[in-house]
Order: C-alpha cells, then structure tokens, then sequence
C-alpha cells in the first residue's frame, strides 16, 4: 500500500492520501468502511445544480439577491 501523508500548514499530518486500487482491497477486508463513501451525484442531480447556480448567478447580476463571499461559498462545500 502506497499512503501518501498530507501536512497542514502548520507541518503537521493532516490526512492520509489512498489509492484508488487500495481503497477497494481496504473495503473488501473491512465491509463498514463503504459507509464512508458518498455516493455519485446522478446525471440529473448535476444539472440541476448547474441550473440552480446559473439562476443564482442571474439574479445577483440584476441585483435581486446578495453574492456570497469566497468564504461563504467555501464553508458550503
């Protein structure tokens, strides 16, 4: 197994990179770990997120609504 360590900013380890190939051995052995997993937003669910984010962006633009800061928009992620 190939885990890649992530540092912080402050140099210290912050979280574990896991291949792919890895990470599907790891579930096999360990069946709770699938519950760690999001599942694949569908076609739909995408391009209605798309469609939202287009509205949205059209109603800062006439200026009905209040554009989010970067921080704002992070925290949501």
């Amino acid at each position: 197994m190939s885990l890649q360590i992530i540092h912080g900013g402050n140099g210290k380890p912050a979280g574990v990179f896991i291949p792919m190939d890895d990470w599907e051995i790891m579930k096999e052995e360990y069946q709770n770990l699938q519950a760690w997993e999001e599942p694949e937003p569908t076609k739909a669910e995408v391009l209605a997120g798309i469609k939202e984010a287009i509205e949205e962006v059209k109603l800062i633009k006439e200026g009905k609504i209040k554009a989010k800061s970067l921080k704002e928009l992070l925290n949501e992620l």
